[in-house]
């Protein structure tokens, strides 16, 4: 669904990934660790194009080289992302945000499908709410949602479990292998807590300064991986 190969990126004179290499195979969650600081997040955004890279491609869905699209297009092929910090409008409610998701459909579709409010029932009855007063729990669920408007073939989550409270990191979980099993979805996840990717990833991609030097299936996370890559 997802292939990275070789990818290079700069932030000024920091040289921030080096010769990427990274598969997110059809299907299945694939959840990218490693330590603060090691380009998760840059490569999350190159491949949404928030960042420019400087050589390697992007390859999505077989043949589509996303690095010569532009933002608004990746999200219109079938990408749907979820940024670390959330980003909702808070001063919006539930239903208005989900909303401009719909923005980003190919098909021009401007109802927002039953689905969400299936994975998310908070989201139904607080959808004349603003997203400023939910908790950090609601607006990630809220976050999640707008994503998923557009009926995206990849779903992006970046630290989804970050700062809110362990119910509501579990519900994200189940959604995630739900939308997989029922739904075919491929989900590509940066993630830092290792239970949470044990229980819901398929596989597992490590990086340490910008390289991927591991990965395999999950069950493959070994306790020497986790010390030498994982633990501070």
């Amino acid at each position: 669904m997802l292939k990275v190969d070789k990818l290079n990126q700069y932030y000024g004179e920091s040289h921030t990934l080096w010769d990427l290499d990274l598969e997110v195979s059809r299907g299945e969650c694939t959840c990218v660790m490693g330590r603060n600081g090691v380009g998760k997040t840059t490569l999350l955004k190159c491949v949404m194009g928030e960042v420019p890279v400087a050589s390697g491609s992007i390859l999505f869905a077989a043949d589509v080289e996303l690095t010569k699209r532009r933002v608004e297009d990746r999200s219109r092929l079938g990408i749907g992302y979820v940024p670390q910090g959330r980003q909702i409008f808070p001063l919006l409610t539930v239903e208005e945000n989900l909303r401009t998701g719909l923005a980003a459909r190919a098909d021009g579709k401007r109802s927002i499908p039953e689905r969400i409010y299936e994975l998310f029932p908070v989201l139904k009855e607080m959808r004349h709410r603003r997203g400023g007063d939910l908790s950090g729990g609601q607006q990630q669920q809220l976050a999640i949602g707008r994503a998923l408007v557009i009926e995206p073939r990849l779903l992006i989550l970046d630290e989804p479990g970050e700062g809110i409270q362990p119910n509501i990191v579990t519900q994200i979980g189940e959604v995630i292998r739900k939308l997989i099993h029922e739904d075919g979805l491929t989900v590509l996840l940066v993630e830092q807590k290792l239970p949470f990717a044990r229980k819901y990833a398929d596989r597992f991609v490590i990086m340490d300064r910008g390289r991927q030097v591991a990965k395999g299936a999950i069950g493959e996370l070994s306790d020497e991986l986790i010390k030498q890559h994982l633990t501070v």
